[in-house]
């Protein structure tokens, strides 16, 4: 297992790491839309967020040689469901090519009391 860690992406905010990679693949932590160089919430709105939080998935991708064409899975946490179709009309802008797997769902809260937050799995070249 190697450890992930990158300025170009938000520093972990708790007790675990950026992302891992094992066995050809990327586990990503979870993205919320973080500015990496300040660690403030960015953005107010669905759109402006889940913009941030794609900057700091290719900012982790990046740290790693990789793309988004390279992510296979993604899991999408959504403080409100009803911002499902502005989120996906964002997120749908970021996948060139094909689209991975996804699940999306509503939760409670999530840290900063961001509106989204994202995480990868990505395979390894």
């Amino acid at each position: 297992m190697k450890d992930v860690a990158t300025n170009l992406a938000p520093k972990a905010i708790g007790p675990y790491v950026q992302g891992k990679i094992v066995n050809g693949f990327l586990f990503a932590s979870g993205q919320i839309p973080l500015n990496p160089e300040t660690g403030e919430l960015m953005g107010k709105t669905i759109q402006e967020q889940t913009r941030q939080v794609f900057e700091n998935i290719e900012g982790l991708l990046t740290s790693c040689n990789l793309t988004l064409a390279d992510v296979v899975k993604t899991t999408c946490f959504l403080k409100d469901i009803n911002d499902f179709a502005d989120f996906n009309a964002v997120y749908a802008t970021y996948f060139a090519t094909s689209f991975p797997a996804r699940s999306a769902v509503q939760v409670a809260a999530l840290p900063k009391d961001a509106l989204v937050e994202i995480e990868i799995i990505a395979v390894v070249k």
